[in-house]
């Protein structure tokens, strides 16, 4: 059988990571988080004392970084430097960092190479911004996933609060409004939906409505 590459671009929570682990579970194929990526590339950053509004100062510093990608059970566990961090760059700040460092040119070219490579060697589902307009603009199967800005600040509140935090409903509709804001106006490969891609708006779907639309739509390549 022929390679299948799924691109699912969209907004930050959205749920592109979420679904993206579901379809490849059910369908049998390689989830690839791009964004565990890119967040790596920040807490990298922030570890090592780099200032992430500094472009020379990232693109200089990430060349020392060894990035490994390695699959358990099917789950994508990233190394930096030969540590497993794919829990520490998890925390808010990290995120915000990554739409930071995802600006710039040196660490995209970085990445993006390593993602086409993923996607030569088997079939994988693959969730970002610029997936179907960039890195895989031939996708069999390209999804732009989005939701209302009010729906995802929701489902933000509800899972920072199942960790036992307090957070302000207020503040991440901010950072969300902030962070769509800089990933639909940077100037290298910003958010976009491509040309080719399906639309799903998940604002009143379920997860396993998203996922039965995805995985209908695949078989259909």
């Amino acid at each position: 059988m022929k390679n299948v590459n799924i691109a699912v671009d969209g907004p930050a929570g959205a749920g592109k990571s979420s679904i993206a682990k579901l379809v490849a579970a059910k369908l049998g194929i390689v989830y690839v988080d791009t964004g565990a990526m890119y967040r790596t590339m920040a807490y990298g950053c922030l570890e090592n004392g780099i200032d992430v509004d500094d472009e020379k100062a990232v693109s200089t510093g990430i060349m020392d970084f060894g990035i490994e990608i390695a699959y358990e059970n099917g789950t994508q566990n990233i190394f930096l430097d030969k540590k497993n961090v794919s829990t520490d760059i998890r925390q808010e700040k990290i995120g915000n960092a990554a739409s930071k460092v995802a600006r710039y040119t040196a660490v995209r070219e970085r990445l993006v190479a390593l993602q086409r490579e993923m996607a030569k060697k088997q079939s994988v589902i693959m969730d970002g911004r610029d997936i179907g307009t960039v890195v895989l603009p031939d996708a069999e199967l390209k999804i732009y996933l989005t939701a209302s800005v009010d729906v995802r600040a929701d489902r933000r509140y509800k899972e920072l609060v199942e960790k036992g935090e307090t957070p302000d409903l207020d503040e991440i509709k901010k950072d969300i409004e902030a962070r769509d804001y800089q990933d639909m106006n940077r100037d290298v490969s910003p958010l976009k939906k491509a040309d080719d891609a399906v639309e799903v708006d998940t604002s009143n779907m379920t997860i396993d409505e998203v996922v039965a639309e995805i995985c209908s739509l695949y078989e259909k390549c």
